[in-house]
Parts: structure tokens; sequence; C-alpha cells
């Protein structure tokens, strides 16, 4: 696969996988407002991958769809960073039962979101037409992502006692996938490294830490190579139920 093929696949990918996550808060967030807002984010992200999937499917050239792309490939051939396949409560001390932890949720929507203004952003002027045109459109709804998990995490961060220690428990756990948002490299004419994205994305975050009364964490060393179809053991168990119904039925359609 060449790597303007590889480069729109790890975005697609990664934008699938955190769709597939924030779909299954689906009738269990803590209020039914909020109940609504995780799952439109979560259709607006699946809608920024079935784009981007169709897109590197054509650059693909093997005649391979959204759909085959998204429910048809092995594991390792997926290539999102790690940070959006963890489950819900990923290890943290404070999942508050059921597996679900909105404290670990809002973080990493927030990481998530502020990394993808920031793409997006860059994205929008690219050479490549058509991926400058998918950027232009996402990056409206990706503001208005970290708008929301923004408000939550200050509000969490700068609650009380009890909420401000799940939230920095989350964002022990959190911290060390954060580096794989700033692992890949560029392509000439399409899109930047995302290590190019780091000192801005750093800054917004150390902003946002202090408005919630949050700590950084001491920098990790830790390097998840989802990008590169190296996942975590929750990857396959999230992938047996995508892709139940396709390879259940193959080739099946509404």
């Amino acid at each position: 696969m060449d790597a303007k093929t590889t480069y729109v696949l790890r975005l697609a990918d990664t934008c699938l996988i955190h769709s597939q996550r924030l779909s299954e808060w689906a009738g269990h967030a803590p209020v039914l407002e909020e109940d609504l807002a995780l799952s439109n984010i979560a259709l607006d992200l699946l809608g920024q991958a079935r784009v981007l999937l169709t897109y590197a499917g054509q650059l693909e050239g093997a005649g391979r769809d959204e759909d085959q792309l998204a429910f048809l490939r092995e594991e390792r051939d997926y290539r999102n960073v790690v940070l959006v396949e963890l489950p819900n409560a990923a290890g943290s001390p404070s999942d508050g039962g059921g597996g679900r932890d909105f404290a670990l949720t809002v973080l990493r929507n927030t990481a998530v979101a502020i990394w993808l203004e920031l793409l997006y952003g860059r994205l929008q002027t690219s050479l490549d037409t058509e991926l400058a045109g998918i950027a232009a459109k996402s990056l409206k709804e990706v503001r208005y992502h970290r708008q929301h998990s923004s408000d939550w995490v200050v509000r969490l961060g700068d609650g009380t006692a009890a909420s401000q220690a799940r939230m920095q428990a989350a964002l022990n756990v959190l911290w060390p996938y954060f580096n794989e948002l700033f692992a890949a490299d560029g392509v000439d004419g399409v899109g930047p490294a995302w290590n190019e994205l780091e000192p801005a994305w750093r800054t917004h975050w150390a902003t946002l830490m202090g408005e919630a009364t949050l700590t950084l964490p001491r920098d990790s060393a830790m390097q998840p190579r989802g990008i590169d179809g190296t996942h975590s053991e929750h990857m396959g168990h999230m992938l047996g139920t995508m892709q139940h119904l396709q390879r259940t039925y193959p080739g099946g359609v509404w």
C-alpha cells in the first residue's frame, strides 16, 4: 500500500474505531442529553470514516468499497491509533460500574477532537482536493466535539473532590496513549506529519488541564503502534462485534 493510501486509512480507521467505542454509550450515558450528544458525535465520526474509507478504497484500486474496508479486514490491517480502541473503562480504577468510565470517555473525546481539529485545519489546504474537501466539512463537526467534551472536562475536573479524582485517574491511564497521535509521517502535497501538530496540541491541552485543575502526568516513553497494525488485546474483541453481521452474511445489503 502506498504512503498516500496509508495516510488516509490511518485517519479513516481512527474515526471509525473511535465512533464504534462511542456508540457503546448509547442508552448508558449519565443523562439523556449526553446520551444523545455522544450518539451524535459517534455518527459524525462514522460519517467522516465513511468518506475517508471510500477515498482510501479508490486510492487502493483493489475494488474495495467503504463496507469492505470497514468490516472485512483482518485486525492487523487496521491503522487506527490504539487510544481509540481502548475500552470505555480501560482499566481505570473509577469506571463507575458496568465497564464504562465517563471521565475516561470525555478526556479521550477531547484529546482526539483537539487533534482532529488541528489535523483537519491543515488538511483543508491540502493539494489533494478530495481530502481538502473532506477536511473542510469535517472541521465544523470536530469543533463542536471539542467544545462539548472540553466543557465536561472542566466541569468534572474542577468539580467535587470525587469527580476530580476520577478525572485525574482517567488522565493517568490515557496519557501514555496520546503519544501515538504524533507518530505518523506526512505525505508531500497531501498532509502534514502528525508530530507537526504536537506543539499546538500540547498548548491547548495544558490550558484545558489548568482550567480543569488536573495535573499533567510525567511523559511516557511508551509508543503504541496501532497505525502500523500492532493493536491492543481489545481490538480483536471489538472487531468480533463490529464484523459479525458482514461475516455472517457476506455481501449483505439493506
